[in-house]
């Protein structure tokens, strides 16, 4: 049986890398007769630039940048074949910001670093900005401040769908996960709605992206594509589809989230364009079975719940998901038709 393997990181305990891994280990224990492709994936949050320079090559570039609270961050970039690559949660990333100081930080973390990482790779014809996994919701604001003026053809990669403003958007969609207190996130909705150089693009899909950083990118010119697409397409993942009688992918919660425009999705939806069926393996899983079939999911499976508690799965991320995929590919794999 063949087995493609395509997740996406699981945010704060591993890399999509080390999720492939620890997927195909588990699974190849169960069934070591399968055919296991790898293709670790990112949606333009964090592992952008990872999977990117594992796929394409290219060199990493390094720069000292504003981080979110004000100090400065490193932040790794790829150039490749003219174009580069910037994953914006290097620069403005919620793992930059301590859990403690992120309801006092809500509302003054700043795209700052984002600026300084587009003025870094200005020599580039291509400049494709990774969005996702922000700590900030300043509708770019930030970043524009810092940011000279863009020569380079300007592409924001999203990894959700989300408009700038309303139940949807940047402020009350988000904000909570990155601190904000239901008054905060109020205030943050009105200060994105008052930004009059997003007035034209605040309805647009993806513009809510990485706290409204989306929108701040089409307001300098930036076209918006799926992060997850894109990846999709430079990884070469469908020449892998095309020939897989199983697709896994993966992320650290399969939720409501996952269905605007994350990488399980896209996973999912080539898969179902193929008939191939599509499983997620996730460290929890809040979307109903209903949902999860209208994408093109056939079945998921927590880790939390298989390991016994959330504490259970963080303590051994990558062995309790290896004895999931052990589990899953019990019920699955299956000898290949002659």
């Amino acid at each position: 049986m063949r087995v493609v393997i395509a997740p996406d990181c699981f945010g704060g305990t591993l890399t999509a890398r080390e999720v492939a891994g620890a997927v195909a280990a588990g699974w190849h224990r169960a069934a070591p007769d399968d055919e296991l492709r790898l293709r670790p994936l990112a949606d333009g949050g964090p592992g952008f630039v990872d999977v990117l320079h594992t796929v394409l090559g290219g060199a990493l570039r390094t720069t000292t940048v504003t981080g979110p609270l004000g100090t400065p961050v490193e932040a790794t970039w790829l150039e490749h074949d003219g174009t580069a690559y910037l994953e914006s949660a290097q620069a403005c990333g919620l793992h930059l910001i301590p859990a403690d100081r992120r309801p006092a930080t809500a509302e003054t973390a700043t795209t700052a670093g984002v600026g300084e990482l587009l003025n870094a790779a200005r020599g580039a014809s291509t400049i494709v900005v990774g969005l996702g996994g922000s700590g900030t919701t300043d509708g770019g604001e930030g970043m524009r401040r810092t940011a000279d003026p863009v020569t380079a053809r300007l592409v924001a990669a999203s990894d959700v769908e989300n408009p700038l403003l309303g139940p949807h958007g940047a402020a009350r969609a988000f904000g909570p996960q990155k601190g904000a207190s239901p008054e905060a996130v109020e205030r943050l909705e009105a200060r994105l709605a008052a930004m009059a150089e997003l007035a034209g693009v605040r309805d647009l899909p993806g513009a809510g992206a990485a706290g409204g950083l989306g929108a701040g990118l089409m307001a300098l010119g930036a076209t918006v594509v799926s992060g997850a697409g894109l990846v999709r397409e430079l990884t070469g993942l469908d020449a892998a589809l095309d020939h897989a009688d199983l697709v896994v992918t993966g992320e650290g919660s399969f939720d409501w989230q996952s269905l605007r425009g994350k990488l399980v999705t896209a996973v999912a939806r080539g898969a179902a364009e193929r008939g191939v069926p599509c499983l997620v393996l996730a460290g929890q899983v809040t979307v109903g079975r209903r949902e999860a079939a209208a994408v093109g999911v056939q079945d998921s499976y927590a880790v939390a719940e298989h390991a016994g508690s959330v504490e259970r799965s963080l303590a051994d991320p990558a062995g309790t998901l290896a004895d999931l995929a052990a589990h899953v590919a019990r019920q699955w794999s299956h000898p290949r038709p002659s």
